[in-house]
C-alpha cells in the first residue's frame, strides 16, 4: 500500500482495517526490585522447620563500668562498686579508660573491688560513676592452684518461617484469547505475583515482627518472622544519645561512630549499610564540596556507592523499603533469608470449578541474623 501520510482510523470506513498502535512491550511502573535480598544472595541452606534455631556464643567479657556515686579520693579509696564483680578475678591488672593508672584488683566481694591503687608506678587519679573499666589481663601466682573455670554459655536463638502466598486465576477466554504484549496469559500472571511476593519478602525481611503471643502461629494466629530492626538491640542509636554526635542530618561523624561502636563491641565486619532515598542523597554530598571536573567532562556524577573507613569497606545499598529516618549497618556473613525446605517459591496449580484456570504461588521463608550485636542501626534522622 502506497503511503498517503493520513493515519489508518482517519482514512475513512471503506478500508477493511482498523488497527491499534500498542507496543508489543508491557510495562510496570510499580516498584517491585530487592536490591537487599540481591546483596546477601541465596543461602547455602534451608530451615528445616517452622522455627528455626541456631547457635550463637562470645568470649568472656574483658569490660565492665563503675557503680559507685559515693566514690572520693583516689588516694584514699581501694574498694569500689562495679556493675558486675563476676567479670573480674584477683590479679586483674585494670584500667579506667581514658585514664593513665593501672589498678590491681586484690580483693573481690560480689560486686566491690579491692585494689591497689596507682600500680606499677602510675599516679592514682578520680573515676566516676559509670566510667568503662578495661581489663588488661590477669597476672597467676607461679606454682598457684589452677584458676576456676569460667565460661560463657552457648545461647539458642531463632526466628519463625513466614508464608507467603498469592491466587493466580484466569479464565477461558483470556487463555484462548490472543493478547497484546504476551505469549500466555497464565505465564504473565505468574510472573506478576512473584514479582510482588518477592517484594514483600525484602520489605518483610527488613520491617518485620513478630505476634506477641503464640509466635509458633496457629489456625487463629498468623506466623510471621521477625526482621532485622526488630532484632536489633545494643547497637541502636538517636540523635538524642549521650555522645552521639550532634544534629540530626545523617553526615560522616555519624557513620563513623557508629562504626566503631559495633567494631568495639563485636569482631563484625559491617559491610552493607542500607539506606532509604533520602538518606542515600545524604551519604551523596559527604564529597560534594571535594568533586573536581576538568573541561572536557562532560558527565555529572553524584553518588557514593562504596564507604570505606578505618573500620572496613562499606557497600551502599538503597532499598525503598527501609524507614526514611534510618541508616543499616550489617555484617552480610551473618544474615541468611531462608526458605523451609520444599517451600522456596512455586506455583502449585488448584482445581478449577468453572471456565477457568487457577493455582497459587507460595513460599515460605525466615530471616537467620546471627549476633545482633555485630550488626546496628541510626534511627530518628531528619528526613527534610
Amino acid at each position: 500500500m502506497a503511503f498517503t501520510g493520513k493515519a489508518t482510523y482517519s482514512a475513512g470506513t471503506n478500508l477493511p482495517e482498523l488497527a491499534e498502535d500498542v507496543s508489543d512491550l508491557v510495562g510496570i511502573v510499580s516498584p517491585y526490585e530487592t536490591p537487599l535480598l540481591d546483596a546477601l544472595g541465596d543461602p547455602l541452606r534451608e530451615a528445616r522447620s517452622t522455627r528455626h534455631e541456631w547457635l550463637e556464643d562470645e568470649l568472656l567479657p574483658n569490660k565492665d563500668a563503675v557503680n559507685d556515686s559515693t566514690y572520693t579520693d583516689p588516694d584514699v579509696d581501694t574498694t569500689f562498686v562495679v556493675d558486675h564483680g563476676s567479670r573480674f578475678r584477683i590479679g586483674d591488672q585494670i584500667q579506667i579508660e581514658g585514664s593513665k593508672e593501672l589498678m590491681l584488683v586484690t580483693g573481690i566481694s560480689t560486686n566491690t573491688l579491692t585494689a591497689v591503687r596507682g600500680y606499677a608506678g602510675t599516679t592514682a587519679e578520680d573515676m566516676g560513676d559509670n566510667q568503662i573499666i578495661n581489663i588488661l589481663g590477669n597476672a597467676g601466682l607461679e606454682g598457684d592452684s589452677k584458676p576456676d573455670a569460667r565460661f560463657a554459655n552457648r545461647a539458642r536463638k531463632g526466628n519463625y518461617t513466614q508464608i507467603f502466598a498469592v491466587t493466580v486465576e484466569v479464565s477461558g477466554t483470556d487463555m484462548a484469547a490472543s493478547q497484546l504484549g504476551l505469549a500466555d496469559e497464565m505465564d504473565y500472571q505468574k510472573q506478576e505475583r512473584l514479582r510482588e511476593v518477592i517484594r514483600d519478602l525484602e520489605n518483610t525481611v527488613i520491617n518485620g515482627g513478630q505476634p506477641a503471643s503464640n509466635p509458633q502461629g496457629s489456625d487463629a494466629v498468623r506466623r510471621s518472622m521477625k526482621g532485622v530492626i526488630r532484632h536489633l538491640a545494643t547497637n541502636v542509636f538517636k540523635p538524642t544519645d549521650a555522645g552521639f554526635p550532634s544534629g540530626t542530618n545523617l553526615d560522616e561523624d555519624k557513620i563513623n561512630y557508629v562504626l566503631r561502636r559495633i567494631w568495639e563491641n563485636s569482631n563484625s565486619n559491617v559491610d552493607l549499610i542500607v539506606v532509604g532515598g533520602f538518606q542515600k542523597r545524604k551519604i551523596n554530598a559527604f564529597c560534594g564540596d571535594s568533586r573536581t571536573y576538568g573541561a572536557q567532562d562532560t558527565t555529572f556524577t553524584n553518588m557514593i556507592g562504596i564507604y570505606e573507613s578505618d573500620f572496613g569497606v562499606c557497600r551502599i545499598v538503597t532499598s525503598r523499603w527501609v524507614p526514611q529516618d534510618s541508616v543499616l549497618f550489617l555484617d552480610s556473613s551473618r544474615i541468611s533469608v531462608l526458605p523451609l525446605a520444599g517451600r522456596s517459591f512455586y506455583f502449585k496449580p488448584l482445581a478449577s470449578s468453572g471456565d477457568y484456570e487457577c493455582g497459587e504461588l507460595i513460599g515460605e521463608y525466615t530471616l537467620e541474623l546471627k549476633n545482633e550485636a555485630a550488626h546496628g542501626i541510626i534511627r530518628n534522622l531528619s528526613v527534610s
